[in-house]
């Protein structure tokens, strides 16, 4: 609609003029951000998209539903609107992205079909002259033109629509470019005849880390990253990560991250080309150890965290303390090779072994304001307290939260009958009702 009618209808509507190669410019920087963070092989889908083929990668990010709600979770923590789906084409996927009203969606494997033919015309990215065409027709959605004989049509709107029915359902491949910043260390070996042999992909593997090794070298850096990426002759790709605790050029170690997944690879009729890329990156110097009469025995278990890693990257961590007195604040997740943060363990209470998620709430019998439970029933049995010390009082963070002005909990280690020890407290002083409601919880176990 013009301008000023909008104006009119919608008090304070903010116009800005358009700017698309701005936006081509942002798309490309979130696709190159994607490549490091996500998949080896990832496109840009415009003017809004970006399209990844994450089999063999989602593994590394806790499997494809946590990948996408952490997707879409990052995005929207930068102030971006995002919908993502997963499914086995391209073509479903680009229009499940934009139908959908879901932030998410994943289409379990075969399903594809049943998923899309309710999906309206438009998502088969084709023409806006041929889609208005279409619906003058009567058709409505996919489903519709599914199901109609492919000669009318071919004869009336050409390939094209056949072509994107194809790509959709999956009977015609829609290979992805993937993108390469310029900056990008990879090597390629290219062969005359078409090769499948697992022993053969193993040894072409081995002479592209090593090429891939020298590189680095020669630029002083090291790998945290690497993406193998498998072209095959019938023009489909297949992509294997490995990702290393910390930069790495080993050719050796480099070698058998790939090795132990070469079985994953699919040759088909045969493999056409072979890619190794170093997507992440860092400085790495080569430090000289110095000598000395006794021998240090220094265990480095980087190479563990390596092959565990690269099976599910989500799993390993190091538990790190916060300058905090609230128990859920005062610890975070740091990558298993992080460098020490400086902040110390509180010493002067104890704290259970196990912090349960978020407290659970008790029912408890004790004497109000400062005494510790005699009982308390917690998952359906009840605990008769035996022993117990406390209270340790912990303030809200009015710097976090303005609702912890004056919020309080009264926490106390205690004892049942049997000998296992909770870590247990009471929101508020007891007294005073503003400081918290005066329910009981339990927020942790000891050993």
């Amino acid at each position: 609609m013009p301008a000023a009618k909008a104006q009119a209808l919608f008090q304070g509507l903010v116009m800005i003029d358009a700017d698309p190669s701005a936006d081509i410019a942002a798309l490309q920087r979130l696709t190159l951000w994607a490549l490091s963070q996500y998949s080896p092989v990832v496109a840009m889908d415009p003017p809004d998209g970006i399209v990844m083929d994450t089999e063999g990668a989602d593994h590394l990010q806790g499997g494809e539903a946590l990948m996408l709600s952490g997707l879409v979770n990052r995005f929207r923590g930068r102030g971006l609107a995002a919908r993502a789906a997963i499914a086995d084409t391209w073509g479903a996927a680009h229009a499940l992205a934009r139908s959908i009203d879901c932030e998410t969606i994943i289409v379990p494997p075969g399903e594809t079909a049943n998923v899309v033919s309710r999906l309206p015309l438009p998502s088969l990215r084709l023409p806006a002259d041929i889609v208005k065409s279409l619906h003058t027709l009567g058709f409505a959605t996919v489903g519709d033109l599914a199901t109609t004989p492919r000669a009318p049509l071919t004869l009336r709107f050409g390939p094209e629509v056949g072509r994107r029915l194809d790509q959709m359902f999956g009977q015609l491949a829609e290979p992805i470019d993937p993108i390469r910043p310029s900056q990008l260390v990879e090597v390629r070996k290219l062969f005359a005849e078409p090769i499948g042999a697992p022993e053969t992909i193993e040894k072409y593997v081995g002479r592209l880390v090593r090429k891939l090794c020298l590189e680095l070298e020669k630029r002083g850096l090291g790998a945290r990253r690497a993406d193998l990426i498998v072209h095959r002759v019938d023009n489909t790709i297949q992509a294997l990560r490995a990702g290393t605790a910390k930069p790495a050029r080993d050719v050796v170690w480099l070698t058998k991250l790939f090795r132990d997944r070469i079985e994953r690879i699919e040759p088909g009729f045969g493999i056409e080309k072979l890619s190794l890329a170093a997507t992440l990156v860092e400085p790495l110097v080569d430090i000289q150890s110095a000598s000395s009469l006794i021998e240090e025995q220094a265990t480095d278990v980087t190479p563990l965290i390596d092959v565990l890693g690269n099976r599910g990257g989500q799993r390993i961590f190091r538990v790190a303390p916060v300058a905090s007195d609230v128990p859920e604040r005062s610890v975070q997740r740091i990558a298993p090779t992080a460098e020490e943060v400086g902040a110390n363990w509180p010493l002067h209470w104890p704290r259970p072994s196990r912090l349960l998620a978020r407290p659970e709430a008790i029912e408890v019998i004790a004497l109000m304001p400062d005494h510790p439970p005699v009982s308390f029933t917690w998952r359906g049995k009840r605990r008769r307290v035996k022993r117990a010390d406390g209270p340790e009082r912990i303030f809200g963070e009015w710097w976090q939260r303005s609702c912890e002005w004056i919020a309080v909990r009264d926490y106390f280690v205690v004892e049942d009958d049997a000998g296992e020890r909770f870590w247990v407290f009471r929101s508020g002083d007891g007294v005073d009702a503003e400081t918290g409601s005066h329910k009981w919880f339990l927020h942790g176990v000891f050993a």
